[in-house]
């Protein structure tokens, strides 16, 4: 049988795991046991995808970037080169966690800059685009231009990806409301 997704040669694939029609994973790369890829992702060099990591379809993960147990990615994501996420709060050699990880969730159509760290436990909101060096130590609202150390909200952007200004509707034709909670919303 032939796979439907391509695997280079210098790249490893543990035993019980899913990789989706269309997937690419290039060079020295290590995708571990029960870890699942939907479709039409593409892995560049050096991702190490870790155990039970769940990355849903069309997510495009660049180069050095490990992606641990505790971690979920959503569709549509892209992970910068060298994005960098955690998966235990209080990390200590002598005193392994033993599988508990904190959680940390990047929803669908979020995009994470080059160098930016997502501090375990906390969850990038829909479309949010996290800036290149940015450190997020708190959950991220969906749209939210995130930037700094530690990561602030700056403005929004729009799911296209475009900065929103202060009328908050994108030149594509999308338009968004503050609600209550100061949160956006996507006018439909």
């Amino acid at each position: 049988m032939v796979a439907d997704y391509f695997v280079h040669e210098s790249s490893y694939v543990d035993d019980d795991v899913v990789i989706g029609a269309g997937t690419k994973v290039w060079h020295f790369c290590h995708i571990q046991k029960g870890a699942r890829l939907g479709e039409r992702c593409s892995l560049g060099q050096n991702v190490n995808v870790g155990n039970n990591v769940h990355i849903g379809c069309g997510v495009r993960i660049q180069n050095n970037v490990s992606i641990y147990e505790g971690v979920e990615i959503e569709d549509n994501v892209f992970c910068g080169p060298s994005c960098v996420f955690t998966n235990v709060t209080t990390p200590r050699a002598h005193f392994p966690v033993h599988g508990v990880y904190a959680k940390t969730l990047i929803r669908e159509g979020a995009s994470l800059g080059a160098n930016c760290t997502i501090v375990c436990g906390h969850t990038v909101g829909r479309s949010a685009l996290i800036a290149a060096g940015a450190v997020v130590t708190h959950d991220v609202p969906d749209y939210a231009l995130m930037a700094g150390v530690p990561a602030r909200r700056i403005g929004w952007v729009c799911e296209c990806g475009k900065r929103l200004d202060a009328t908050l509707r994108c030149e594509c034709g999308r338009h968004y409301r503050q609600d209550d909670t100061n949160q956006l919303i996507q006018d439909k």
